[in-house]
C-alpha cells in the first residue's frame, strides 16, 4: 500500500474529521440517515422472517389478488387479498393486518406468508400497505389505513367478503395503527380530533388482535441506549418534529389514553423477551379489562424458555409461535361467529 506524505495525510484525516462532524451536525437536524440506516436494518430482518414463514404455507391452499391501489393512485399504498381456495359459500369474514416497522419500515410483503396462513383456515386476509415515514407524516398512515378499509368495503362483492365481520390486526407499529383505526371507528370525538371520517361502523369491527405493539408513548420517550435512540428518531420521522414527545401528534397516537369501553374484544400478545409486553402490551389489557372490553391474553412467564422475543408470533418454528397461531384461529373464529370472547385464555400464563 502507497503510504501518503505527512501532509497529505494530515488533510486526509482532517477531512474526515470534518465530515464526522458534518455527518453528526446533519443527523442532529435530520432524522432521515438515522431513520433510512433503521429501515436498512429492519429490511435485512424481513428478508430473514419472509423465507423462514414461506416454509410453513400450506401449498394450492390460498389464491392472492396482490398490490391493489386502493386510493386510485397506481404508485401509492397497496394492499394484498388472500383467500382461501375451499371459501365455502357465502362471503368471507376479513381480517385486515397492518405490518409493523416502527412507522419508517417494513412492507406487506414481509408477512404475506403469515397472512396466507391465515388464509388457509378460511378467512380473506388483507395486508394493507401504507407510506412510511419519513416520505410521509402523521397522520398519513392511519389516514390511508382508513381508506384501505373503505375500498375493502365497497369492493367486497368483488372479493367474497364480508363487509359488517371485519378484524383489525398488527404487529409492532402496525399493532398501534390498527388500534388507532379502531380507536377511529369506535370513537365519534376521537375520530374528530383525527380529522379522519370512519370507513366502517362500530359494528363492523368484531375484534383485533394485537401483537409486540406500543400503546403509550410517554413511557417510551424515557427510553435510553440504542432503543431509545432508534425509538426517539422512528417518531421524529413520523411526528414531523424532534420535540416528538410534546407533539399532540404523540399524545393523540397514545391510544392507551384514549381507549373506551366500546373498542373492539381484543387478543393481546407478547414475548416475554419482548421490552414492550411489561410496558406495553400488558397495560392495555389491563385497561380494557376495566373498561369491562373482552380480552384474550396471551403472556408468559419471567423465566419461560425459550425466551421469546419481538415478533415472536412470526417464528413458527417455534411451538409457542404454533400454540399461539392456534389460539389466534379460535379467537377469530369466536369474534366473527356466534360464538362469546373468553375474558382471558385458559393456557394464559402471565408474570
Amino acid at each position: 500500500m502507497k503510504i501518503l506524505p505527512l501532509a497529505a495525510a494530515g488533510f486526509m484525516a482532517g477531512a474526515a474529521a470534518t465530515a464526522g462532524t458534518l455527518a453528526a451536525t446533519v443527523i442532529q437536524k435530520d432524522p432521515r440517515p438515522s431513520a433510512l440506516f433503521i429501515r436498512g436494518v429492519f429490511s435485512s430482518g424481513g428478508k430473514v422472517q419472509l423465507r423462514k414463514l414461506r416454509k410453513h404455507v400450506p401449498a394450492g391452499a390460498v389464491r392472492a389478488h396482490r398490490s391493489l391501489p386502493y386510493i386510485g393512485a397506481p404508485k401509492g399504498p397497496a394492499l394484498d387479498v388472500f383467500l382461501p381456495e375451499d371459501a365455502g359459500v357465502g362471503p368471507l369474514p376479513v381480517v385486515v393486518w397492518v405490518h409493523g416497522g416502527a412507522w419508517i419500515s417494513g412492507c406487506k410483503e414481509n408477512i404475506a406468508p403469515y397472512l396466507e396462513i391465515l388464509a388457509s383456515n378460511g378467512f380473506a386476509v388483507v395486508g394493507a400497505g401504507y407510506t412510511i415515514s419519513p416520505e410521509a407524516n402523521y397522520p398519513q398512515a392511519v389516514t390511508e389505513l382508513n381508506s384501505a378499509l373503505g375500498y375493502l368495503r365497497e369492493h367486497a362483492a368483488e372479493y367474497n367478503l364480508d363487509p359488517e365481520r371485519i378484524v383489525l390486526a398488527g404487529d409492532s407499529a402496525g399493532a398501534q395503527l390498527a388500534a388507532q383505526l379502531a380507536l377511529i371507528i369506535t370513537d365519534p370525538d376521537y375520530a374528530r380530533r383525527t380529522g379522519v371520517e370512519p370507513a366502517a361502523a362500530r359494528e363492523h369491527v368484531r375484534g383485533m388482535l394485537l401483537f409486540c405493539g406500543v400503546y403509550d408513548l410517554k413511557t417510551m420517550s424515557r427510553l435510553t441506549g440504542p432503543l431509545g435512540w432508534g425509538f426517539r428518531t422512528a417518531l421524529w420521522a413520523y411526528t414531523g418534529s424532534k420535540d416528538w414527545a410534546s407533539t399532540p401528534a404523540a399524545e393523540h397516537m397514545s391510544i392507551l389514553e384514549h381507549v373506551g369501553e366500546n373498542f373492539p374484544p381484543s387478543f393481546i400478545s407478547g414475548g416475554n423477551a419482548d421490552y414492550l409486553t411489561e410496558q406495553q402490551s400488558k397495560p392495555l389489557a389491563a385497561k380494557l379489562e376495566e373498561l369491562g372490553v373482552p380480552v384474550v391474553r396471551r403472556f408468559w412467564d419471567r423465566d419461560h424458555r425459550p425466551a421469546l422475543g419481538h415478533e415472536y408470533q412470526f417464528k413458527l418454528q417455534h411451538k409457542d409461535a404454533r400454540m399461539v397461531l392456534a389460539e389466534t384461529l379460535n379467537f377469530l373464529d369466536a369474534v366473527t361467529g356466534s360464538h362469546s370472547v373468553p375474558v382471558r385464555s385458559d393456557l394464559e400464563a402471565t408474570a
